[in-house]
This record gives C-alpha cells, structure tokens and sequence, in this order.
C-alpha cells in the first residue's frame, strides 16, 4: 500500500519531470541506442580489426556486455538523481509532508523504481545487442545483482549535487567508476578482488562467471547485493540531512 501510495502521489511528477526535460528524455532512451550501436557495429568492426591489428572484437562479447550491464543502472540512477535534484529545488518533498504519503512509501519507492527500470531496461538492450547467448534466469540475476547500482548513483547526485549543474558534472566525474570493472576483466583472478571496493566490480564479476562457469558466481552475486545495500544505507541517510536542510 505504501509502494501504490507512492507511485500514485510521485509518479506522474517524475513522468512529467522527464518529458519536459530532454537531458532527461535523452538519457532513457540512450542504452538501447547503445544496444543497437553494438548490435551493427562490432560485426562490422571486427573484420578490420583483425585484418588490421589482429584483433577478434567479438571474443570479448561478454566484456561488452558486462559494460552494459553496468551503463544501465547508472544511466537509471541518474536519471533518478536529477528527478531528486529538481523536486528538492522544488520543494516537493516539503508538499508531500501534508499528503498520505509516508517516509516510509516514499523511501520504498525510490529505492525499488530505478532498480525495476534499470532491470527492464537490461531485459531490452541485451536482445536488441544481441551478442552474448544467455538465459532469461540468468540475465535476471545478473540484472538484479547490477539493479541497486542505480539507487547508489541516484543518491550520490542527491547527496553532493547541490544543483542540476552540479549534478551533470558528478554523473560525468563518476563514469570514472566503469574503468577498473573492466581492467579488473583482464587482472588475475587471485588480484581482481583488490577491485571489490568499488560496487561495480561485485555484478560483472557475477556475469563472468556466467560466461566461464567458474565456480563462486552466487557468492559474488549475493556480497555485491549486500555491500551495495551498506552503501545505500549509508547515502540514504546523507541525502535525508540534505533534503532537511
């Protein structure tokens, strides 16, 4: 009830929010042009670059894809922020105080709806990309296991940004996070763990595990949900001493 409250009360706010923004509108739609980019574009790459460098595009399929596993719910948690961002210039959160909505409703609903976009939006772009071979349990899981990452980067904006400005600026400085999930591919498995302090690593290390079959995979999945839960707890309440400022 408090979940139906929520998105009654918040939903056709954010809906109008993104409409009329078009960062905003750009930003939904921009993993599946992503998906279709890798989708045409490495099988046209791939024969120049071996014919060139030598070099098999496609055997790193599953490397491609574990950055799109992890674009998507950044992409959703930014999206999120900026929607946090523009109702606390607004000074909704101040109007919803008087509503039915509860603390509690409200926190429901922003932790769990960036992880439900995020998770279907995996559920689009791995089809239209169409470069790995995976299964509809496993991708859930690999879905599920990246889907908080979006709450973290929602409230990292909300919590730091204290502008639209300023919150474009963070979401750039924070694609820095992507760059050791994807060296940490190429490290040695008794050393890819020094890469466990980022969340990040946690959910692509899960989705190797798919592709080789090692052994552990649901271990990595469950400390990756866990950490990423600390970690939202942690912001949650630096964004809830910003918002009563």
């Amino acid at each position: 009830m408090r979940y139906a409250a929520a998105v009654k009360a918040l939903g056709p706010i954010d809906l109008k929010s993104t409409l009329r923004d078009p960062l905003l509108r750009w930003l939904v739609v921009y993993p599946i042009f992503l998906g279709v980019m890798i989708r045409f574009g490495v099988p046209w790459m791939t024969p120049r670059l071996v014919g060139r460098f030598g070099f098999d595009l496609e055997a790193y399929s599953w490397l491609l894809m574990s950055f799109m596993l992890l674009t998507t719910p950044i992409i959703a948690g930014v999206v999120i922020g900026f929607l946090l961002l523009d109702q606390r210039d607004d000074h909704t959160l101040t109007a919803l105080q008087v509503t039915p909505l509860t603390l509690k409703g409200y926190l429901v609903y922003r932790t769990t709806t960036p992880i439900m976009l995020s998770v279907a939006i995996v559920f689009v772009i791995f089809p239209v990309a169409g470069l790995v071979e995976i299964g509809f349990l496993p991708l859930l899981a690999a879905a599920i296991g990246a889907g908080p990452l979006a709450v973290v980067f929602a409230l990292v904006l909300a919590g730091f940004a204290n502008n639209k400005v300023q919150g474009f600026a963070l979401a750039k400085a924070l694609g820095i996070v992507l760059v050791p999930a994807v060296v940490a591919y190429f490290v040695d498995t008794r050393w890819q763990l020094l890469f466990g302090i980022l969340p990040v690593y946690w959910p692509v290390k899960f989705f190797w595990t798919l592709e080789s079959g090692a052994s552990g995979g649901w271990g990595y999945w469950a400390v990756g949900l866990a950490y990423q839960g600390v970690i939202i707890w942690a912001l949650w309440r630096r964004v809830d001493r910003v918002m009563h400022r």
